[in-house]
């Protein structure tokens, strides 16, 4: 067992030295920094080593490495795009000159009352309610992403809402009389 393995840790070797500089040129092709490159090259090697559990663990063919290596940039694009489609959101929740319900609204104090009233929720009805409506994310990416059911997420959501809503219709009522 011993000698299958150093055979198989050589055979390894050898294709990483052949075709990891080829790989690693496509991945630099499909990302937009060379550090991004070398994370999408590694993680295409586990899967591609899982892949070849079926076929003893040998080195892989090459046009699938080039699939998987594909697929896997394509996929690392869109979670980029994503990510930053998001922090985007984030910066704009964050900062204070902007406003959170009504971008054409021209009443500041209300969107600061609104700011504050959403920090003082607890956090979890909070993430829950920043990722639904300023992260856009449906219930099932919330509850995958906070590790909770989709009716959990969901009720959360609900109860930040009513939260906010008595909060607000509270204060409303003390402004107008």
């Amino acid at each position: 067992m011993v000698l299958k393995g150093q055979n198989l840790n050589k055979q390894w070797k050898s294709w990483l030295s052949e075709n990891a500089p080829r790989l690693l040129a496509y991945a630099r092709q499909r990302c937009q920094s060379a550090e991004e490159a070398e994370d999408v090259l590694q993680d295409a090697l586990i899967k591609l080593w899982h892949y070849q559990a079926e076929r003893e663990f040998r080195p892989p063919d090459l046009p699938l490495a080039f699939s998987v290596l594909r697929y896997l940039g394509l996929d690392h694009g869109r979670r980029k795009g994503r990510r930053e489609k998001r922090d985007n959101k984030i910066v704009q929740f964050q900062q204070d000159d902007d406003y959170w319900l009504d971008p054409a609204s021209e009443d500041q104090e209300e969107a600061e009352i609104l700011r504050r009233e959403v920090q003082s929720l607890p956090e979890k009805l909070r993430e829950v309610l920043t990722l639904k409506i300023w992260g856009g994310l449906t219930f099932a990416e919330i509850a995958k992403i906070l590790t909770l059911s989709n009716n959990t997420a969901a009720s959360r959501y609900r109860y930040a809402l009513e939260q906010l809503q008595k909060k607000l219709k509270h204060l409303k009522s003390s402004r107008h009389g």
